[in-house]
């Protein structure tokens, strides 16, 4: 049998324990596999071989290992209560200006206020709001 066809078993059979293990570091060996029976394929010789297996599998783990474990130690960021409602967009039901009113925020109708005192919004218009202050939505 030809080299190649031996790198392709081998990278088989690193692909197994990736899959039974969930260790990442069996599937950039496998590459490196792959990589070695391309190699061999192309008529590059044993000593070639091994060194490609060794430098993309060397190179997959230095710069793949670390992202995946950075992503990994990243919580998602889950938003409820009141922290969900910042940034979202509303409908103006009663004027609304600094001294307050009353806007449609998530289906619900909320207490609200202007955000810059200067400034009011009419029936109808969309706000953003930008904070919730007790139950009082502060829009903008």
């Amino acid at each position: 049998m030809d080299a190649w066809v031996w790198w392709l078993v081998a990278a088989v059979g690193l692909g197994i324990p990736l899959v039974v293990t969930a260790m990442p570091e069996f599937g950039m060996f496998a590459v490196g596999a792959i990589a070695a029976a391309v190699t061999s394929a192309l008529g590059g010789g044993t000593v070639m071989q091994f060194i490609v297996f060794a430098a993309v599998s060397v190179a997959l783990i230095a710069v793949v290992r670390p992202i995946a474990a950075r992503h990994k130690a990243q919580r998602p960021e889950l938003r409820s209560g009141v922290d969900a409602l910042k940034g979202r967009q509303a409908v103006v039901v009663e004027r609304v200006d600094a001294g307050g009113g009353r806007i449609k925020l998530a289906g619900e109708i909320w207490s609200a206020r202007s955000y810059d005192t200067e400034r009011s919004f009419e029936a109808g218009q969309q706000v953003d709001v930008i904070e919730i202050d007790g139950a009082t939505a502060i829009v903008m």
